[in-house]
């Protein structure tokens, strides 16, 4: 284990760095021209206007007021003081659940680490074993740990009962914690405002039909099947290559705002650019007039690719949007099986229109099995490769080791003032740059694997990310690095003892993970508040882009909570805060100081800055809660596992009913709460459509449902009404272009989807 000067500097380091990132971000908040960059949520909600509209030319740009100066640091305080109701209200439930999530660490672990210091801690330092033995090296946090524990001590059964309370207090927290989310998101569903979703089922691998068209199909099988609450449907069209070109010339038109900017500050002056590649090379022309003729013939090509989408058949999948009459209607269909046959006509909730992610949705659905095959096998592959960096890293962490191996780097490490900036710092931030890329590799896969809304999105590549970061950056860095520390000991002993040199690693990288929580928990933290990309970026934009209001709103770029990036790495500190809790206590405080800093920045950020593209109802707790449940069984296996290498076998045998009863514990949440996750209430779904058929008689719900689910390429076009819902109920007959069942040929008997006499129910007029 590293020494407490390697803890020293590296705490120093952090400290120093978040201390510098806070104190940028207090004076560059109240600067009038960041304005937009530290509050973009009160603008694009319309209640904050840009300070550099009035005064001088000089308080445009810079806050002359000392006074705000002099309080700096309020931020602080009113990142807290916004009551949770209100919170909810202002940024949605998704983002008042997330910032909980923090809060609940600080419920588990303050307690637990006044316990663990209070009992575990003087247990562990009174023991002496260390300074007893001759030639063990080992340092003041060793002292701390459970090594300091000879083999066979009777001091293993305070550790044992410590890890019962732990465990029953992580209990007790997290089975309140689950039913005030429910509570939360029942509440949040009862009183939320009528949402085009809450009455719209998605419909996929909709089987083929030689009499009729997929639109046909679509409202035929609806119209019979779900005769009484049926209202409208919307095909899908595959508009990805349209899509292409509407995104391809917005990248035009923003060069174009560019030139024409240049050209107004300087008129004289032609505005000319090389049409090569970066516009290194290539013929010389106008700017302006080649980026007018660029953007009129893609204007062009996007009409001919509009008509070709709603004309071409193969252009339509097989997936639709249909939409009930009530939300009951909508639930029944959301939430039961169709026909027979369970692998057609499958239906789930649509997502809320800004959470559709129209390019999945083009995917066929036979595809989908083998692409997310191939996605787990090349995921396999990317995390055990992904060993040797972390195995490159862990050596950073421990000199002793390369100094045996590499002896000629011996001048180089023994020097004073490096040794222990490599050892206390180094480590933690190598391994931040390697993990940089990955949460948007893992995000590419994820939408290789079809899912069809952001949320689904961000909640597969969480689960990816996380056991990511389980598999390489825990168990690699015990793991990986207990093989290049021990390497000796791996080659010339016997298999058996295997166990008892990883066993004896997991106190051994304590060290390690204190810097890593410091680099990435501390500092990436206080960087988080910042915003530095999006400040550059911003006033980039304003520079060459903005030429008026609209344009400056353009330029903001708000963000998002980016579940799937920081929930894994959140979950990582839970992992680590249950696993060392009884092993080395010491690391406990600096998780502490993580998740209070955490809190307060993301509530900061959720009220100020982040604008989340869609709203779940919090759908993704139940993952958190199981990861949890995941993270408190590997630190009971791993301390079950950590005792048998020290001939404490009765002691081991002690902690064999905890992870049984963690499992008893998951599956009892998961049976009381997880079903108001994934199901309406049908009681709840009725009492819905009650009250708002006795607050709105007069409600259209049709022209209300028209345009919610149609491609947004088609939004806002003079093709949108083609592409909109068919008016099916202008017509008190269910049309079919089918035959009845007696006469249908084999063809279409074949290929029917329902296991009902469709064709001799189609005629039958709706009541």
């Amino acid at each position: 284990m590293g020494s407490l000067t390697d803890i020293g500097v590296s705490a120093g380091i952090n400290i120093l760095s978040a201390l510098g990132f806070l104190l940028a971000f207090a004076v560059l908040r109240i600067q009038p021209i960041n304005d937009r960059v530290y509050f973009p949520k009160w603008y694009l909600k319309g209640t904050r206007s840009s300070p550099g509209n009035l005064g001088t030319v000089f308080s445009k740009f810079v806050n002359a007021d000392m006074s705000t100066y002099i309080r700096f640091l309020n931020w602080m305080p009113a990142a807290l003081r916004m009551p949770e109701p209100e919170l909810i209200e202002h940024a949605g439930l998704d983002s008042a659940v997330y910032v909980r999530i923090y809060l609940l660490g600080l419920k588990i672990f303050v307690p637990i680490a006044m316990l663990a210091f209070a009992v575990l801690v003087p247990v562990n330092w009174t023991s002496g074993t260390l300074e007893n033995e001759n030639g063990v090296n080992y340092d003041q946090i060793d002292k701390l740990s459970i090594s300091n524990l000879g083999k066979g001590s009777k001091r293993f059964w305070a550790h044992i009962a410590m890890c019962y309370v732990f465990t029953f207090w992580t209990f007790f927290v997290l089975f309140h914690e689950y039913k005030v989310v429910t509570t939360m998101r029942l509440r949040f569903l009862a009183n939320q405002n009528r949402r085009a979703d809450q009455y719209t089922v998605l419909v996929r691998n909709v089987p083929p039909d030689p009499d009729e068209s997929v639109s046909e199909h679509v409202e035929h099988f609806f119209a019979v099947n779900h005769r009484d609450h049926y209202l409208s449907h919307q095909i899908v069209y595959n508009a990805n290559h349209l899509s292409g070109l509407v995104e391809k010339k917005k990248g035009l038109q923003n060069w174009l705002i560019y030139y024409e900017n240049k050209h107004a500050k300087n008129p004289a002056k032609k505005q000319t650019m090389k049409t090569g590649l970066w516009g290194l090379w290539g013929q010389r022309v106008d700017a302006i007039e080649y980026y007018k003729k660029e953007i009129e013939e893609l204007c062009k090509q996007e009409d001919e690719e509009r008509q070709k989408v709603i004309t071409d058949p193969n252009s339509i999948m097989p997936a639709a949007f249909v939409s009930f009459k009530t939300r009951w209607g909508a639930a029944v269909c959301a939430q039961t099986q169709q026909t027979s046959n369970p692998t057609v006509w499958l239906t789930e909730w649509a997502p809320e229109p800004r959470d559709v992610y129209w390019a999945n949705l083009a995917i066929p659905y036979v595809e989908l099995s083998v692409r997310r095959l191939i996605i787990a096998v090349a995921f396999f592959f990317l995390t055990f490769f992904f060993m040797v960096p972390i195995a490159i890293v862990q050596s950073l962490a421990n000199l002793d080791d390369i100094e045996k191996v590499l002896p000629f780097l011996k001048p180089i490490i023994e020097r004073n003032s490096l040794r222990p900036v490599i050892q206390g710092f180094l480590p933690g931030i190598v391994l931040k740059i390697f993990l940089i890329l990955l949460p948007t590799i893992l995000m590419a896969m994820s939408k290789i694997e079809g899912h069809t809304s952001l949320s689904g999105l961000d909640r597969k590549t969480a689960m990816k990310y996380y056991i990511f970061l389980f598999v390489n950056v825990f168990l690699g860095s015990v793991i990986t690095g207990t093989a290049f520390q021990q390497l000796d000991k791996f080659i010339h002993q016997s298999a058996n003892k295997i166990p008892e040199v990883v066993g004896e690693s997991i106190p051994m990288k304590a060290t390690f993970f204190m810097t890593y929580i410091m680099v990435d928990g501390w500092a990436g933290i206080a960087a988080e508040v910042l915003r530095l990309k999006p400040l550059v970026m911003f006033h980039i934009k304003n520079a060459f882009l903005v030429r008026t209001e609209h344009d400056r709103a353009q330029a903001m770029d708000p963000g998002s909570l980016d579940f799937y990036n920081s929930e894994p790495r959140l979950q990582l500190y839970f992992l680590l805060g249950l696993v060392y809790a009884v092993v080395t206590p010491m690391l406990l405080p600096f998780i502490i100081v993580f998740f209070s800093l955490a809190y307060l920045v993301f509530r900061h950020q959720i009220i100020n800055v982040y604008n989340q593209q869609y709203e779940s109802g919090a759908q993704f707790w139940p993952d958190v809660h199981m990861r949890l449940i995941i993270a408190l069984m590997v630190s009971q296996i791993l301390l079950l596992g950590l005792l048998s290498t020290q001939e404490a076998e009765r002691s081991t045998v002690a902690l064999l009913p905890l992870p049984v009863l963690s499992i008893w514990f998951h599956y009892v949440c998961k049976g009381r709460f997880e079903p108001a996750f994934v199901k309406f209430p049908l009681q709840d779904a009725m009492v819905k459509d009650t009250l708002e058929r006795a607050h709105d008689p007069t409600l259209n719900l049709r022209d209300y449902l028209k345009g919610a689910y149609v491609h947004p390429v088609f939004q806002k076009n003079d093709i949108f009404e083609l592409v909109a819902i068919d008016e099916e109920e202008k017509n008190p007959l269910v049309v079919t272009k089918r035959q009845s069942r007696m006469t249908t040929p084999g063809g279409s008997k074949f290929n029917s989807s329902s296991g009902t006499n469709e064709g001799e129910f189609s005629r039958i007029p709706p009541p």
